[in-house]
């Protein structure tokens, strides 16, 4: 299994999309569990799957089709992953954001990530979605950190900027479509774990402690990947189940993929309202 993909590798999948649309995309989106339908309203869609592009990963959990979507969103050029890699699924950390740095030698400058989380934050409940405002590098600190390697000088500086991880521009964007279509918009941390199994009661207290909000087993490295390249992110989770902090109830995929359906009109509602600015 390779490590560290080369730019040059990067560079023959983006050209390989590049040949089959006619559109360059401004925003890259990728959707969580439970949460493609909004790749279906993709208007004059071009669909490439992941498994037609060289040495590109390959979803393999339910609820991911493991397809790019390309075409107009609020008549906003757009390119959907309909499915996200996970590092869990056994692939590298090169592989799992590899994704993201196809979207920055495509010319993609801005990336909306969503994903379904557990709500560690007591006030949270299923249905519920969270405004990413920063987010808790668990899976890094461990030393999976997906900058490890080889840097790519082309894209970005050795050792970037962390501050700001979330645009704050696009956090205000996001609280006013909210305040103007009535939904009730959480904000918090969003810890990143490698996952595949669901936290212990006393993983979920150590998170609380620490100041998460909310939980799951992506996002946090495509978006170093993508601060590292400058892009500018708009996280939003949708809270899929509530934390089970004393063991007293079990936590299953299929109840996340349920809770998705609930979440995905909401989240769907405010990345349209933020596209409509752009």
């Amino acid at each position: 299994m390779q490590t560290f993909i080369s730019l040059a590798q990067i560079d023959e999948i983006a050209q390989k999309i590049k040949n089959q649309i006619s559109v360059q995309p401004m925003v890259g989106i990728i959707l969580g569990s439970g949460l493609n339908a909004l790749a279906d309203s993709v208007q004059n869609a071009v669909h490439i799957s992941y498994s037609d592009l060289p040495d590109f990963p390959v979803s393999t959990v339910h609820g991911h089709v493991g397809r790019f979507v390309i075409g107009l969103l609020e008549g906003k050029p757009v390119l959907v992953m309909q499915g996200r890699i996970h590092y869990y699924e056994g692939y590298t950390m090169g592989q799992v954001t590899l994704p993201v740095r196809v979207m920055q030698r495509l010319g993609i400058q801005s990336m909306f990530v969503t994903n379904a989380a557990g709500g560690v934050n007591a006030e949270f409940s299923p249905g519920d979605v969270m405004l990413i405002t920063d987010q808790l590098n668990l899976m890094g600190m461990s030393g999976l950190n997906p900058l490890m390697g080889p840097n790519l000088d082309e894209i970005g500086p050795r050792f970037p900027d962390m501050s700001q991880p979330y645009d704050r521009s696009y956090c205000d964007l996001a609280r006013q479509v909210a305040q103007d279509n009535n939904i009730t918009l959480r904000e918090g941390v969003y810890a990143g774990l490698s996952g595949p199994s669901f936290e212990s009661p006393a993983d979920l207290r150590f998170l609380k402690l620490a100041g998460a909000d909310a939980v799951g087993m992506s996002t946090v490295p495509e978006v170093i990947i993508a601060r590292h390249g400058n892009m500018r992110v708009l996280g939003i989770s949708g809270i899929s189940n509530k934390a089970n902090l004393d063991g007293s109830t079990i936590t299953t995929h299929e109840e996340v993929i349920e809770a998705g359906r609930v979440i995905t009109p909401k989240i769907e509602t405010i990345l349209r309202g933020v596209l409509r600015s752009f």
